[in-house]
């Protein structure tokens, strides 16, 4: 009996500041776990997600855990495709040396295709 393909697209669209509520961790934490178990994720950072890029975060300060640290990990999880919309960060001012990640600066074009191509999409 031929085993069925169970990997899925998913992309998770993190677009909340990093600290303030727990969206920007759970969408994190639920990416990580898709990836654990071969599922093909995408990450992208959008509106203010783009935030949780930055370098030198210390959230010990409202004892939380500092996301930017625990976003360098995406890469030992086997997460490749992760990207930043290019217009976000300009609307910020915030720059690619900026950020604690290489991330690809793409259009909101690109996003919208990733989008079209998931199987899922979470929009966090």
């Amino acid at each position: 009996m031929a085993s069925k393909n169970t990997n899925k697209a998913i992309t998770f669209i993190s677009r909340r500041a990093p600290y303030g509520d727990s969206n920007a961790q759970l969408c994190l934490e639920m990416a990580l776990a898709c990836a654990v178990f071969g599922q093909t994720v995408s990450y992208v950072f959008l509106d203010d997600g783009v935030y949780q890029l930055l370098k030198h975060q210390d959230a010990r300060g409202i004892d939380s855990k500092t996301l930017g640290k625990a976003l360098e990990t995406l890469d030992l999880y086997g997460i490749e495709n992760v990207c930043v919309d290019a217009d976000s960060l300009s609307e910020r001012g915030i720059r690619g040396g900026d950020l604690v990640l290489e991330v690809e600066p793409v259009s909101r074009t690109h996003i919208a295709e990733l989008i079209d191509q998931a199987d899922t999409v979470f929009n966090l």
